[in-house]
């Protein structure tokens, strides 16, 4: 783990002034990278309010937000991603003061977009500007795995690594790599009007896999990586099958396939499932290949019953940062 090394930055804002910092959506496990890969998308965003208060506690003051079942997340800090993600922060530098915080939610719940991990990823970059002396994004990320945890149930990056670094990240529980993405690549993210708990979503993982299994996911894996560093579409195309999670959540996500044969019928590099789901994401090797396939993959969704958003996005998306 990277130790928490200062920054060369302004001197932080007042106690009294509160620091808003935004966190974009991801795509988690992008298909074959379950746990391990992921990368922001230019859509829907969390953000959160954080001011400095003199008692060393962390306290979530408010949850706001258009998205169904914002009001019943919790409260309590150490049951909410970033409550417990700023606690962590807290105990770790032995801060002599606490923090407040304001959420406003605009990544659906339960939508494998990440919305818990950007509650706290958003937490997180705000509380680094309020210290007096602010830590680098590989510093926060120990915190962020921490608050993540709290709602996925185990500790992973894909979400909330992308979203501290932008793009697409390689994230190991001990480190955030950045990969290098061609600007000509975007992808299409559908959200349809489901909820998928990642708890369930996980549930189905949990019968063993044959090695044979494992062994092809591991060489899709390494011609999806070199693709990457190569740019080359067609090493991407090769890799971007993922035979181990979307076999068994296929079927938690009513519509999926149409969505996905939509992306294909459009010369989609790749599509699966984004997260836990249910959103689903693919790739084009155009920003007009992408925006051409968007309406029939929506529409997939919608033939089965289920009204959707669909989002157009580089696969290069923003990191989290604070607004002005």
């Amino acid at each position: 783990m990277n130790s928490p090394i200062a920054m060369n930055a302004p001197q932080p804002p007042a106690a009294d002034v509160a620091v808003r910092a935004f966190a974009p959506a991801s795509v988690g496990n992008i298909g074959v990278g379950f746990d391990l890969l992921g990368h922001a998308i230019d859509g829907p965003r969390d953000i959160a309010s954080v001011r400095r208060i003199d008692a060393p506690v962390v306290r979530i003051r408010a949850i706001r937000g258009d998205v169904p079942g914002a009001d019943s997340l919790p409260l309590e800090a150490e049951r909410n991603t970033a409550g417990r993600a700023l606690i962590a922060l807290r105990d770790a530098l032995s801060l002599p003061f606490g923090f407040e915080v304001e959420l406003e939610k605009g990544i659906p719940l339960g939508s494998g977009l990440g919305g818990s991990a950007a509650s706290c990823v958003a937490a997180l970059v705000a509380a680094n500007a309020l210290l007096d002396a602010p830590l680098s994004r590989d510093a926060l990320y120990p915190f962020a795995l921490q608050g993540e945890s709290v709602a996925s149930g185990s500790v992973h990056g894909d979400n909330v690594a992308p979203m501290l670094l932008g793009g697409v990240v390689l994230a190991p529980p001990h480190r955030m790599i950045a990969l290098d993405v061609p600007d000509w690549l975007h992808c299409v993210v559908v959200h349809p009007d489901q909820v998928l708990e990642t708890r369930r979503a996980r549930a189905a993982l949990a019968e063993p896999y044959p090695l044979s299994q494992l062994v092809h996911q591991t060489s899709h894996l390494a011609l999806f990586l070199t693709g990457l560093q190569r740019g080359d579409a067609q090493l991407i195309r090769d890799g971007l099958i993922d035979v181990l999670v979307e076999p068994r959540r296929a079927q938690l996500i009513p519509g999926f396939a149409q969505v996905k044969q939509a992306a294909l019928d459009h010369d989609a590099l790749g599509a699966s499932i984004s997260g836990a789901g249910p959103s689903v994401f693919a790739w084009f090797a155009s920003k007009a290949q992408a925006e051409a396939a968007a309406p029939a993959m929506r529409e997939g969704f919608v033939s089965a019953g289920y009204d959707a958003r669909a989002y157009v996005s580089p696969v290069a998306g923003p990191r989290a940062e604070v607004l002005p």
